[in-house]
């Protein structure tokens, strides 16, 4: 869904501004020791460096699963929480990019990424797909959210085709409408194949005025609706 793509442009963005900006990716799965993750591809992108992993596992499950197949300790949550706000104390901005959804499992007593957002008082941006599917799981992931009391900071799609369907286009009202609010950005597909000069000028093109850029949703909901001539 981009995740770490819209991480990028958010860090990408707040750069630019001249704020001091963290990335803190709490645990990383599928990839090998010494191979490139999800930071690699934000400091490659967005071109910073003060960029936080603090948990491997080489399978690619969940967090829990993946910390139990390969017979290492899970995240410590907590240890988590302290080190985000370690790092809150001395810089702007801090960018936390999960591993799967909202409630995918860290430990084994069921501890999740908003557990971690509550510990840290975070605001949460939902960062979803734009296909068949997506409407239940976001919908699913905001009613998360708000039984949580958990702040929503926004909606952004995360990598738009470039030759969207029906399901696309239909489903452009539908998500803001979930939100409760025009959705705050819309990132294209192959965006993190940019090089970063490219990359800098598509986040701010790709994300709404309060994460930093100058999407305007109106205009990219009137390029992309879905009109179906009546016969």
């Amino acid at each position: 869904m981009g995740k770490t793509v819209v991480t990028a442009a958010l860090a990408a963005l707040a750069c630019a501004r001249g704020e001091k900006v963290a990335v803190v990716k709490p645990a990383q799965t599928g990839v090998a020791p010494g191979e490139p993750g999800d930071l690699d591809e934000v400091r490659r992108l967005a071109g910073i460096h003060d960029t936080h992993e603090l948990a491997r596992f080489p399978d690619p499950l969940s967090p829990e699963a993946a910390a139990r197949a390969a017979g290492l300790p899970p995240l410590d949550l907590h240890a988590a929480a302290r080190q985000v706000r370690a790092l809150a104390a001395s810089r702007d901005r801090v960018l936390v990019e999960g591993a799967g959804g909202l409630l995918v499992r860290y430990d084994p007593a069921g501890a999740t990424l908003a557990d971690l957002a509550r510990a840290v008082a975070a605001t949460v941006l939902v960062v979803t797909a734009p296909g068949l599917g997506t409407l239940n799981h976001t919908a699913l992931t905001l009613e998360a959210l708000a039984a949580r009391r958990l702040p929503l900071a926004g909606l952004v799609i995360g990598s738009w085709p470039g030759q969207p369907g029906m399901a696309e286009r239909s489903n452009l009202a539908d998500l803001a409408s979930l939100a409760g609010a025009a959705l705050s950005g819309v990132l294209p597909e192959g965006a993190a194949r940019l090089d970063r000069a490219a990359f800098g000028c598509l986040a701010a093109e790709g994300l709404a005025s309060p994460l930093g850029g100058r999407f305007d949703p109106a205009v990219f909901r009137e390029k992309n609706t879905l009109v179906k001539e009546l016969m």
